[in-house]
């Protein structure tokens, strides 16, 4: 897990690290100059006159790819299991659990995957994440086995809760693989060219929804759980197996960081406030996650009263698409002058879809509202990615990375243990109710999910009001200024160790 390709001669020798990775010796960092980011001094570790622009183009392409693949069988076990419990409890308070405890966990864990992807080299972290997800994976397939599925989904005993634990620990594991790829993107890509990139990724992560929704619901359909774990076992060793064969020669040794320990909070935290008006950006792209709570918690539960397992998996996948359409309009088109008002007038747009989606409980309404929001999930996605490789050092990335990270998944958590209990519990019993259902139908129609129709008409209100409140604050008028003036002072050559204007 910690081989890695050789440097060039005269290349310092890597002394064994923690964690099965291969840490580099720190070099020191210059001292901060009239308030600007730290610069830190290895301008040697990473040389990109090794190869062409071409050939790190296919290395990444590799790397995606490879991701692609660890990505989709992480989430098609992750979804098999939501859809597993549901099926079989019919509680939306289970898959709220899953769901919010999935992006909590990211949440608690981001800032050390940050860390890590600073102080060691990006291959062996993906490396070191890859093995760990086929231990848990292993782990979960054996205590499905020996456990009694009457006992695994009893919420009130502890082997519910152990067995989701343990997919889950694979799953938000894996995730620091996708803030390596971000800092590969630095290393491997042109800076004219990142948008494009980042763009790919998108469609990367919308394949990924696609194939995972219509795996997992056949899979559980069809196969059952059990078989269902196997798969993601050959898969993910399949995924480990590859990424052992790729190489990445540009970075000749882990850039000098001033990263510490296994939680760097108090690093993450400077590196964020060293560039001016990134903490701003990073709450603005946290805006579409409120939503994204409400999605996680309720999304499933109300496709599957609506479809039976095996079709909701492919009519999700069908607004999947959404995912590759957005992604190559990105690629095609860019994100515009300014990526911030790009991405608070897609969160609007969230906003109105999650409001009207399921005002009617029309197949096609829902389907054509799942397409266009997540057309619009890569715009936030990809203007933020660009945005910090273009002005945060790559030393510090992968920490910026892993704060954003932590801070936007947080809010999906709150969300998702907020809603799923009070849609349980009131919501949808009223709505299910004669008179709860005489007062609805005016505004939200006829049928037996108006309770969770009413929760994601409230939450896209929210997500409106909260993204307009933003366009007319004064902190937004300044982030849009810095951004620009960032891209014209800022030389577009300066990968590795440039300092970030405000």
């Amino acid at each position: 897990m910690t081989e890695q390709e050789p440097g060039p001669p005269g290349a310092a020798t890597a002394p064994h690290g923690s964690a099965g990775l291969t840490e580099d010796v720190a070099i020191p960092a210059i001292p901060a100059e009239d308030g600007r980011a730290l610069r830190l001094a290895d301008p040697d570790a990473i040389n990109t006159t090794l190869r062409t622009p071409a050939q790190r183009s296919r290395t990444f392409a590799g790397i995606l790819v490879n991701t692609a693949l660890a990505n989709i069988t992480t989430s098609y076990l992750w979804f098999a299991l939501t859809f597993w419990v549901y099926l079989q409890t019919r509680n939306v308070i289970a898959t709220g659990v899953i769901g919010g405890a999935y992006m909590l966990l990211i949440a608690l864990s981001s800032i050390s995957f940050g860390t890590f992807v600073d102080r060691y080299r990006k291959l062996a972290v993906m490396r070191f994440a890859a093995g760990f997800t086929l231990a848990m994976f292993v782990l979960s397939g054996i205590m499905f086995l020996l456990t009694p599925t009457a006992w695994l989904l009893d919420l009130a005993q502890p082997w519910f809760w152990v067995f989701t634990l343990i997919i889950l620990a694979g799953a938000v594991v894996e995730n620091m693989r996708n803030i390596a790829l971000s800092t590969t993107v630095t290393i491997l890509i042109e800076p004219d060219r990142r948008a494009n990139a980042n763009g790919l990724v998108g469609m990367v992560q919308g394949l990924m929804f696609i194939i995972t929704s219509v795996l997992s619901g056949l899979s559980v359909g069809l196969l059952g759980m059990g078989w269902t774990i196997v798969v993601a076992l050959a898969l993910t060793a399949l995924a480990f197996a590859h990424l052992l064969t790729l190489r990445m020669p540009e970075e000749v040794r882990a850039a000098a960081s001033d990263a510490h320990g296994g939680f760097d909070l108090r690093g993450s935290l400077a590196a964020v406030l060293a560039i001016s008006g990134l903490f701003a950006l990073i709450v603005f792209s946290t805006f579409n996650n409120f939503i994204g709570g409400v999605y996680m918690a309720l999304m499933d539960p109300y496709g599957l009263e609506m479809f039976p397992v095996e079709l909701w998996g492919t009519y999700f996948a069908l607004g999947a698409t959404g995912f590759i359409v957005g992604g190559a309009l990105i690629g095609k088109f860019g994100l515009g002058s300014n990526p911030l008002r790009t991405m608070l007038i897609a969160v609007i747009v969230m906003g109105v879809l999650g409001a009207v989606f399921t005002l009617r409980e029309w197949a096609w309404l829902y389907i054509a509202g799942i397409w266009l929001y997540l057309v619009l999930v890569p715009f936030v996605e990809a203007a933020e990615q660009t945005v910090i490789q273009k002005v945060v050092p790559l030393p510090r990335q992968g920490r910026v990375f892993g704060f954003a990270m932590a801070f936007e998944s947080a809010a999906a958590p709150i969300t998702a243990f907020l809603i799923a209990p009070i849609a349980q519990v009131w919501i949808i019993p009223y709505a299910r109710s004669a008179e709860g259902a005489a007062q609805l139908a005016p505004l939200l129609g006829e049928g037996t999910s108006r309770g969770i129709a009413l929760v994601f008409l409230i939450a896209g209100i929210i997500m409106i009001a909260a993204a307009l409140l933003a366009f007319l604050t004064p902190v937004y008028r300044r982030v849009s200024a810095s951004y620009v003036r960032t891209g014209a002072e800022a030389p577009e050559t300066a990968d590795t160790d440039s300092p970030s204007g405000g």
